[in-house]
């Protein structure tokens, strides 16, 4: 006879950094689809979209709901460590929420990683479409090239971040039955009935408005009026 596992609801991720998660995905799909189709106005367009949002969500990582924040999930070695000895040992705890202590790299680094793309982008100058970057006139050619080159390698190391999330997703989902996908969707997590881990606070929306329009009107300044 099978028994059926009593479970409870606990918020996790608050809704605007659910919402930055979904907008950021559609800003890099967009800014990848418009430059293979060379559409560079949209592809720079989308790559402003980009630099607000991860403005937004470094700022988010301070004042956010509790697994927004950094000091949430970023650990040291030593938990690092400890957690990858459990995954090796098949040991997995269903009640834990936010981001595990190997996970926490991963959000690190593809904020990261297209933190470093955009700035480079900011400098970008093309004759094949005519468009010079809002910042390309206080570098010089070669340093402009040299930025040009590296905003040219950088989409590499994003898709195969974004492949290594997109693989964790699905390990996480097929082989130990804990769907990562519906808690960014609702915010809340199925976990044990009898486990501890309280609900997590949320961060308020109306402040997360406010970090977002300040984000937008720092992209907007550096874009057009510096």
């Amino acid at each position: 006879m099978s028994t059926q596992t009593t479970t409870k609801s606990v918020r996790v991720w608050d809704l605007p950094l659910r919402l930055f998660h979904w907008l950021l995905l559609a800003a890099v799909v967009t800014a990848f689809v418009a430059i293979q189709t060379n559409n560079i106005e949209l592809h720079a367009k989308a790559g402003y979209a980009v630099l607000a949002l991860l403005i937004f969500r470094i700022v988010w990582g301070f004042v956010g709901g509790t697994h927004a924040r950094f000091c949430s999930f970023i650990k040291g070695p030593a938990a690092i460590k400890a957690y990858l000895a459990n995954a090796k040992a098949g040991k997995h705890d269903p009640s834990q929420t936010g981001h595990n202590a190997l996970g926490a790299l991963s959000v690190v680094g593809l904020i990261g990683v297209l933190l470093l793309q955009v700035t480079t982008g900011l400098f970008n100058h093309s004759d094949d479409f005519f468009f010079d970057a809002p910042l390309y006139k206080f570098v010089s050619s070669a340093v402009a090239g040299n930025l040009a080159e590296l905003h040219e390698t950088l989409p590499g190391l994003i898709l195969a971040l974004i492949g290594l999330h997109i693989a964790a997703i699905l390990f996480y989902r097929f082989v130990k039955r804990d769907n990562l996908v519906k808690p960014m969707i609702t915010g809340s997590k199925d976990i044990p009935a009898e486990a501890t881990t309280p609900d997590a606070k949320g961060g308020n929306p109306l402040l997360g408005t406010v970090v977002l329009a300040i984000a937008v009107a720092i992209v907007w300044y550096i874009t057009t009026q510096v």
